[in-house]
């Protein structure tokens, strides 16, 4: 098997996102499910720079302030836009 440079019409491929992106994102989903008395199973993370979004749905009001707190406590958060509703 032959394995060739990545190009794209000639030209090296351009990183969209900064790396580190998609690993902030894993550490706060990787948070949320640690939390006691969170079910973060309808939970979705999504991170542009620094900021997070939360999205989803838990069964208790409760549980969308835990979430917002553990995700704050990451390292490298610096903002949550909390979109997560109870049900």
């Amino acid at each position: 098997m032959v394995f060739k440079e990545r190009t794209f019409h000639g030209k090296a491929p351009e990183e969209i996102f900064p790396q580190g992106y998609a690993d902030l994102e894993t550490r706060v989903a990787d948070r949320l499910s640690l939390v006691d008395g969170l079910d973060a199973s309808d939970i979705t993370v999504v991170s542009k720079g620094n900021t997070i979004m939360l999205d989803g749905t838990v069964p208790t009001t409760e549980e969308i302030e835990r979430a917002y707190e553990a995700a704050i406590s990451v390292q490298g958060v610096a903002e949550i836009v909390n979109r997560v509703t109870a049900v």
